[in-house]
């Protein structure tokens, strides 16, 4: 029987390969489920997880970003990602205990991300739940809503900056060799 923490695993592993362009990837998932084995209660909680973070992606983004110091979520690795949706997800929108939540990213950050992940995941993750820890989460998000105002302007700086073509690279034009007579 497959353990929660497998669930969790495979769920971050179906929103990762959707955010590399596995379009199919939500559409298969029980099925990707069933071949590693998760059923039962475990593949419903995977589900109701896969679900829930894809339905409110714009919003865990949201929360992300805020608590993101110095970064922008579009440098972070799509593992990564995949990790901290999940996490913020969990805290704030199921009952799970977050230190289980925390512990479970910083986990899975080891196991697939790259060495400097855990502390980034730790931080942003520990971050969260003080935030929500004595809120209501609609209040908090109304507080989101009003703070990227300021965090727009930076996030759409450096959205452009990604959008941007390349400066086209122009080769010196080669002189005519002189005729030898």
């Amino acid at each position: 029987m497959a353990t929660r923490t497998q669930a969790r695993a495979m769920v971050i592993s179906i929103l990762y390969s959707y955010d590399v362009g596995n379009e199919n990837a939500i559409d298969s998932a029980k099925e990707m489920l069933e071949e590693r084995r998760i059923r039962h209660k475990q593949q419903e909680f995977a589900l109701t997880l896969l679900h829930g973070v894809m339905e409110q992606k714009n919003a865990l983004d949201s929360i992300i970003s805020a608590h993101l110091k110095e970064w922008d979520i579009h440098r972070l690795g799509k593992i990564e990602l995949a990790i901290l949706r999940l996490g913020v997800y969990e805290i704030c929108f199921e009952d799970t205990d977050a230190a289980v939540a925390i512990n479970e990213a910083i986990e899975f950050s080891k196991s697939y991300a790259d060495e400097s992940a855990p502390k980034l995941i730790n931080g942003v993750l520990d971050s969260v739940q003080r935030s929500v820890k004595d809120k209501d989460l609609q209040e908090y998000l109304k507080e989101l809503e009003a703070l990227p105002k300021q965090q727009s302007i930076k996030l759409n700086q450096s959205l452009k900056k990604y959008q941007a073509k390349p400066p086209r690279v122009r080769r010196p034009q080669r002189k005519p060799k002189p005729k030898s007579s």
